[in-house]
């Protein structure tokens, strides 16, 4: 339109047969104003709270600690000086938001012993698997008896069942659940060597007085 003198219909139609008038407007306002005549960059809406390595770091407090909540990771974020220093504020639904872009999901808890693979214990299964290879090297035949114990209780009963659709699976218990039971084997190549129920737990005085006297 500058260079060859053309109205902005002529235009239109030298550019594009179907092009409006009011386009070829809004494209010379454009560049009068902004000097430009390229379709900005789609943008715009809330910038993001979290950079990608804030992300990460979150990411690793979920694995460090499978059984964090929300509400603390939230505060971890929020009372941090360091590498959330410019995160004030943060929401609940952005952080659920935000463990689900990076497959973070809840599941079901187990537990675990601590103690089981530590560098003591590793060193008693050691020692112990030790002993037994002496043993079983040595002229004199041993005897290995195990002992072990077991709790239950007399009304214990399934806890899943069947019914029609639409109707509870029920059964009957009685009104009074008892106290509970515990059963003590000692348990040998042979089989069982003895075994003796007790109301309660077990402790070390009762395994002394069943067993070794």
């Amino acid at each position: 339109m500058v260079n060859r003198g053309f109205t902005m219909a002529e235009a239109a139609r030298l550019v594009q047969p179907n092009l409006q008038r009011s386009t070829v407007s809004s494209i010379i306002r454009t560049f009068h104003q902004e000097n430009r005549i390229n379709r900005r960059q789609p943008g715009g809406g809330r910038p993001r709270v979290l950079t990608d390595q804030q992300e990460l770091a979150v990411e690793e407090m979920v694995r460090a600690r499978n059984d964090i909540r929300l509400s603390e990771i939230k505060q971890a974020i929020e009372n941090s000086n360091d590498t959330f220093a410019n995160v004030p504020s943060i929401s609940l639904p952005t952080m659920s938001r935000l463990l689900k872009k990076h497959q973070v999901s809840m599941k079901q808890i187990y537990l675990v012993p601590f103690e089981r693979n530590n560098v003591r214990v590793k060193q008693l299964r050691s020692e112990y698997i030790q002993r037994v290879m002496e043993l079983d090297a040595a002229v004199n035949h041993h005897t290995y008896i195990f002992v072990d114990e077991a709790g239950f209780n007399l009304a214990k009963t399934t806890c899943r069942g069947r019914n029609l659709i639409g109707q509870r699976a029920t059964i009957q218990v009685p009104g009074q659940r008892g106290g509970n039971i515990s059963m003590c084997a000692a348990i040998s190549e042979d089989g069982v060597v003895g075994c003796t129920p007790v109301l309660g737990s077990y402790n070390t005085e009762h395994l002394i007085v069943v067993f070794f006297k």
